[in-house]
């Protein structure tokens, strides 16, 4: 067997359920889910989509709060075991470089990140059409916004946890000013968080039924001594609407736009209620991953059904053999993302 080793900081405190008996799955959820339920805020009707982080002697977090108008906007939250979470109350407020309020019109679905010594949050929001917005912050009591990494229309972007050649190194999915019937996760450096260039293709959509629309980067991605493992969503347009689930991919460790492994089947689908039943019903989306390097494990928080936030575990070595033991790549995976 192919042993694998993340190499990510040692987490003894994650948060964990050992697998059930009998589950053949390569990933098995928290028994609890959901671990935030509908209304948890006074003018919150929902949070789902939203990302975690350990920080201090506990974990904290950037949430999607889908407001009672109907509008969406990050929620900061704090927790001491990263399942049973407060909120405050009001918007995470953001400002610019000289301290002026400069709050998104609207923002949701955000990632957040540290890269050395700096936390970064990545989300969705308009400007002049969907694009990505991105805050920095040391201490989660202030946040400053950055420049706009990419023009409109774009979703999806997370950071790479390191920087890769000197860059920083952003992961994204151009769409268009809809809900995007179409999409592939390409990939963007940039040496100051400022100007982005070198874009590459990493990976599109495939024949396998459950990616067959479109793709979407997850959680930032993990790096192992294999490479980068990465978590994505996948959508299939089905006679009842848009489903969305799990798969998983390796990267190369030093050129990610090139896939070393991709799984053909998803790891995680719409199955329990919480998943198949909500707002947007059949929805498992990705966005964060707390992680262990001492043994291994993995916790996954993944939006449910656009209505409640659930957990799911793994270990990096089971969710890796499950890759190679499904492993498909598609003509292009290997490549550079040039042309």
């Amino acid at each position: 067997m192919d042993r694998i080793k993340m190499l990510t900081p040692s987490l003894p405190s994650i948060p964990w359920q050992d697998k059930p008996e009998g589950c053949t799955a390569p990933m098995w959820r928290y028994s609890e889910n959901p671990i935030i339920d509908r209304n948890p805020l006074p003018d919150v009707a929902r949070i789902f989509n939203s990302a975690v982080v350990p920080y201090e002697d506990g974990y904290v977090g950037v949430f999607r709060g889908e407001q009672r108008d109907g509008v969406p906007h990050i929620y900061f939250g704090r927790s001491s075991d990263a399942i049973h979470w407060s909120f405050e109350e009001e918007k995470i407020r953001f400002r610019d470089s000289e301290g002026r309020d400069l709050q998104p019109v609207y923002a949701y679905d955000p990632r957040l990140v540290k890269v050395e010594d700096t936390y970064y949050a990545i989300w969705c929001q308009d400007m002049y059409g969907a694009a990505i917005g991105m805050a920095e912050t040391k201490d989660f009591r202030s946040f400053t916004r950055l420049e706009n990494p990419f023009l409109p229309y774009n979703r999806n972007a997370v950071l790479f946890p390191r920087k890769i050649g000197g860059n920083y190194v952003m992961l994204s999915r151009p769409c268009d000013n809809g809900h995007t019937a179409f999409g592939d996760i390409f990939l963007s450096e940039s040496p100051d968080l400022m100007y982005w260039g070198k874009h590459r293709h990493v990976m599109g959509r495939t024949c396998n039924w459950w990616e067959g629309l479109k793709i979407g980067a997850g959680p930032a991605p993990i790096e192992t001594d294999k490479g980068w493992l990465l978590f994505y969503h996948g959508v299939v347009n089905t006679c009842n609407g848009y489903v969305y689930s799990i798969g998983a991919a390796i990267l190369d460790i030093n050129e990610p736009s090139r896939v070393l492994h991709r799984c053909k089947n998803y790891v995680l689908a719409p199955e329990m209620w919480y998943e198949e039943r909500g707002f947007v019903p059949n929805v498992c989306f990705p966005c964060a991953a707390l992680t262990d390097s001492d043994t291994g494990r993995i916790a996954l928080y993944y939006g449910c059904a656009d209505s409640y936030v659930g957990v799911v575990f793994t270990t990096v070595q089971e969710i890796y053999d499950y890759i190679l033991e499904h492993d498909c790549l598609q003509p292009e995976d290997g490549s550079d993302g040039r042309r």
